[in-house]
């Protein structure tokens, strides 16, 4: 009874000053110079902090998944498990195990004998939850590479279970479910969005898991797999995701969600309206697999064709006149000094990360992780903060304010202009190939015909 006790007494650790200041830094960083813009719903949800909770999501996009929580998660301090690699780097490693990270071992990549390491990282799991903290699980085991939910392992509610066993069953725990969504994997000036539903109280299973702790365990998963499904986008037909995901992603998925009254540019009611698409798409494939398999065929065709070309299939849709071509060209000059100015922090920025990644790391899903790991410690800080320490120290307070706001701003303009410079240089060269676009176009209205019949759109 004592040891339950002292678990009772035991509060949730917080950061220094210092601490604090450092985590709102890396917050502002990401929040406004990495990620285009992120939305939070349910955020309200979450139990006080105080409260052992176990929140479990699904696994999108590598380090990215538990980063962006704590920085949403601003009034606590969440504890999450990281592949025990990333370490490896002395001052990622460093950096991350600050921000929450713990490491665990696998046997097929780390070795037999590294296995055995996990014992400390599970009592510093078991200890946060002793505190009454927020750890944070990916039950997939490791990162999708797809937007699906793979299958999950119950070693979540074990130590879920656990924490609430050493309190002698006296102390409320809770299971909380959640979900990432991205509209791009790479991150970069992207769009994120994270979902909460309500808490599971594990209160309830107390008594069965006492009798029969795998049937509670398994009741209380297939209830967080089902939350966290119903939040997400789940493609579960792999054999066909390429195309789904090309028609959802294309001016179809667009169109789709216009039909039925969403505004696609806003990515919650983009998720909604790819669900209800991809749902449709399913029931579609058992009421009529022939007429679908065929619609499969014609977007592997359009999206294969639009590759030959380097453009979007937003760009065949929008395809300018030859006028509004040479517009959009001069626009572009007028920019070029504003590009030029930011030109350098952004390739330090965001440009030479994503050519080390291309070089030298083959899972595209670690991509946006090194690159907002780059941002966050080394080119952010070089390039932005530095400098303009450098002219306050000088005297010039208002060169300093001034320098740090431009290259704020000078960031995500460069990126913007080089991809928009980069998309109009591609559909230059292909509007030379006016026979093949004409095809593309005939192919991608016989697509979009045919998916309204299908899916009854008008």
């Amino acid at each position: 009874m004592a040891k339950e006790n002292n678990n009772q007494e035991l509060k949730p650790r917080n950061r220094d000053l210092v601490g604090r200041v450092l985590r709102r830094y890396l917050g502002f960083v990401n929040n406004n110079i990495y990620w285009r813009k992120i939305y939070v719903e349910g955020r309200d949800n979450m139990p006080a902090d105080g409260t052992p909770t176990v929140l479990v999501q699904n696994h999108q996009n590598c380090l990215i998944d538990p980063l962006s929580l704590v920085f949403i998660l601003s009034d606590r301090m969440p504890r999450y498990l990281a592949r025990a690699s990333v370490f490896k780097n002395p001052i990622l490693g460093k950096a991350i195990r600050w921000l929450g990270a713990l490491p665990t071992y696998r046997m097929k990549v780390d070795g037999l004998s590294s296995v055995a390491k996990n014992k400390g990282t599970l009592d510093e799991v078991a200890n946060s939850l002793r505190h009454g903290e927020t750890v944070v699980l990916y039950p997939e085991g490791q990162h999708q590479n797809k937007r699906w939910l793979g299958a999950f392992s119950q070693a979540y509610l074990k130590m879920a279970f656990g924490a609430a066993e050493e309190s002698g069953f006296e102390r409320e725990v809770f299971v909380m479910p959640s979900a990432h969504h991205y509209s791009n994997y790479l991150g970069v000036r992207a769009d994120m969005m994270v979902m909460f539903a309500k808490p599971i109280s594990l209160k309830p299973y107390y008594e069965l898991y006492k009798e029969q702790p795998r049937q509670a365990m398994r009741q209380v998963n297939d209830l967080v797999r089902g939350e966290i499904e119903r939040m997400m986008l789940n493609i579960t037909d792999l054999d066909n995701y390429a195309e789904i995901d090309f028609i959802r992603t294309g001016t179809y998925g667009d169109h789709f969600a216009v039909a039925n009254g969403y505004n696609p540019a806003l990515l919650p009611q983009k998720l909604a309206s790819d669900k209800n698409l991809v749902a449709a798409l399913d029931a579609a494939r058992i009421d009529n697999p022939t007429e679908v398999e065929q619609i499969y065929d014609l977007a592997k065709e359009l999206r294969k064709g639009l590759a030959k070309l380097n453009i979007s299939d937003h760009q065949l849709a929008k395809a300018p006149t030859c006028g509004a071509l040479v517009l959009h060209w001069l626009l572009l000059l007028l920019g070029l000094p504003v590009a030029l100015f930011g030109l350098g922090p952004t390739l330090l920025v965001f440009l030479v990360p994503m050519l080390v990644n291309k070089l030298a790391i083959k899972d595209k899903q670690f991509w946006g992780s090194i690159n907002l790991g780059s941002l966050l410690l080394v080119t952010y800080p070089l390039c932005g903060i530095v400098p303009s320490i450098v002219m306050l120290c000088g005297g010039h307070l208002l060169s300093a304010l001034g320098y740090l706001l431009v290259f704020s701003v000078a960031i995500p303009f460069v990126w913007h202009y080089a991809n928009d410079l980069l998309r109009t240089l591609h559909y230059t060269r292909a509007s030379r190939k006016k026979s093949r676009l004409t095809a593309l176009r005939t192919l991608r209205n016989d697509l979009a015909s045919r998916l309204d019949q299908l899916l009854g759109v008008k």
